[in-house]
């Protein structure tokens, strides 16, 4: 095993990002390369020097460290001085910082390929560990214990390995494993006919994943029945689960719903949802959709998100 120090802004999001990669077998969140003392979190928001960062420990077997630098390229600006997303101040500086001389040929290797690409020098630091300090425990997982919180990384990045195992089947592949139908809906785009699908007047408190991907889109919390013949939500789980993009099929301008992830066709949204919830109702077909009981989201994998449902 070995390790390396990222700095890539607030580091809630950076180790939900790194954690699920095949290869990463542990991430600690914590400050790093600021004064020999440790510091509270308040200290470093008010900046005591440090920088927000991860402490990612990898199997060289599994993951290169030129892959998980590609990845750190994929969630930073990294021609800003000091700031990441709306978060400002020299704790959110980007950094790679190596315990091992033998890491720094690969890193420069990088940093030359982005510097390229970038068309000038990088603001990003290279050097050698000085310290570190594991952030407070709340600070550790943040986001699989908040998955409503902050974050200044884009959700459905956190979500690629998924959608890299999902795009090694092929079409027949895919089709055996989720059914006529779902294929059908989430990969052409079908519709169920109305009334007809399971989730219609389905109401059990759970979590509802993609069909094909398993992230996560809706909760039965935002689910109700607007007697339209498919499961209606006010709001997906994050405004990032889903993208969504105007549809001008079948003679009609709509707004078509996809998740993120895995580019599922879903549904469409319409602007006559209950207006004590914000007016919008996400016309979903329940094809699309894979619903997990509340009792079974540890089981499953999801045990993160148990708490949206206290």
């Amino acid at each position: 095993m070995r390790t390396i120090y990222l700095a890539g802004g607030c580091f809630w999001g950076v180790q939900k990002y790194f954690d699920q990669f095949t290869g990463v077998t542990a991430t600690r969140t914590g400050y790093a390369n600021g004064p020999d003392t440790a510091p509270t979190y308040a200290e470093v928001c008010s900046g005591s020097g440090h920088a927000e960062t991860v402490e990612i420990r990898y199997d060289p077997d599994q993951i290169s460290l030129t892959d998980l630098l590609n990845h750190y390229f994929r969630i930073i600006d990294p021609l800003s001085v000091n700031q990441q997303g709306n978060d400002r101040g020299i704790q959110y500086r980007t950094g790679i910082y190596y315990t091992e001389e033998s890491q720094l040929p690969e890193i420069e290797a990088v940093m030359r390929e982005q510097e390229k690409k970038a068309g000038r020098a990088l603001a990003v630091e290279v050097g050698e560990l000085k310290n570190f300090f594991p952030a407070e425990a709340y600070h550790q997982k943040y986001l699989d214990r908040n998955p409503a919180g902050y974050c200044h990384i884009p959700r459905e990045l956190f979500f690629l390995e998924q959608k890299k195992d999902a795009g090694k089947e092929t079409p027949a592949e895919l089709r055996s494993r989720i059914g006529d139908l779902a294929y059908e809906v989430t990969q052409n785009a079908a519709t169920e006919c109305a009334f007809t699908g399971r989730y219609d007047l389905f109401f059990e408190t759970g979590l509802y994943v993609d069909v094909v991907s398993g992230e996560p889109l809706f909760t039965s919390m935002d689910k109700y029945n607007s007697g339209c013949g498919w499961p209606a939500f006010t709001r997906p789980i994050t405004e990032e689960a889903v993208a969504e993009s105007t549809d001008f099929s079948h003679g009609m301008i709509r707004t078509e719903v996809r998740s993120s992830g895995a580019n599922s066709h879903l549904g469409h949204v319409f602007n006559d949802g209950p207006r004590e919830s914000g007016g919008l109702r996400y016309c979903i077909n329940s094809a699309a959709l894979r619903f997990i009981p509340l009792a079974d989201l540890e089981k499953e994998g999801y045990g993160e998100y148990i708490d949206l449902f206290q």
